[in-house]
């Protein structure tokens, strides 16, 4: 396995991308900054049944997807594996049984083309799409890093570190919008679900404000406005 600082191959290296720390299996082919292909297959239906990620489901879905999330991403990209430099995986932060469908597959098929294998870590690839979206972008810089399960304030150092400023005491920002929509008995996943009803209402319901008051650490929560809203 590589440690992406000392990744060293060809210029604008073609590099097939895999994820699968949840609910989704996803692949992507990137050639340097550009982005030839992104494929997603989700089992977020499946997981509606139960009101949220059952991580053997989950686990089940990958193995069932990632073949043919893979050969989708190389078709859309116009590329054949000969073509890939190296493989690139999420190792952490996920649901162990996801990951280890994702990392196994990796695994093999870097050991079969004779590529280098990237370990790379969810959080820093959460960060690294910011590249992706702006060519010219380079650290140092702030990230705000919102998703599903992680909600951070981080400091861009350089391209290889970073800094957390702060971050979320309790549920990340997914967390609370599926917690906010099983209570009012919407389907998973809660925040497309949220937002739809939000967008077709017409009373507003006025709710809390984050205050922050140590701003040292930069620490803030989501429980208030959860249970706000719950109330």
């Amino acid at each position: 396995m590589y440690d992406i600082n000392s990744f060293s191959i060809k210029k604008d290296p073609v590099i097939l991308g895999l994820e699968s720390s949840c609910d989704e299996t996803a692949a992507a082919v990137i050639r340097g900054r550009k982005l030839l292909s992104s494929c997603i297959i989700s089992s977020a239906t499946e997981q509606a049944k139960f009101g949220g990620v059952v991580p053997e489901i989950a686990s089940r879905a990958h193995t069932e997807a990632v073949d043919e999330v893979v050969r989708q991403a190389l078709v859309e990209a116009g590329v054949t594996l000969k073509e890939i430099d190296a493989v690139a995986v999420t190792y952490g932060a996920g649901l162990l049984g996801a990951l280890l469908v994702g990392l196994s597959f990796a695994k093999s098929l870097a050991y079969t083309l004779n590529v280098p294998l990237i370990a790379v870590n969810h959080i820093r690839g959460h960060m690294a799409a910011a590249y992706l979206a702006d060519s010219a972008l380079k650290p140092p810089f702030i990230t705000l890093l919102a998703s599903g399960g992680h909600t951070a304030i981080l400091h861009t150092k350089s391209y290889s570190e970073f800094e957390i400023l702060g971050g979320t005491c309790d549920d990340a920002a997914g967390e609370a919008f599926d917690k906010v929509a099983r209570v009012l008995g919407l389907e998973y996943p809660g925040g497309v679900n949220v937002e739809r009803l939000a967008n077709s209402g017409e009373n507003c319901i006025a709710l809390p404000k984050c205050q922050v008051k140590n701003t040292q650490k930069l620490q803030f929560s989501y429980s208030g406005l959860k249970t706000a809203v719950i109330n």
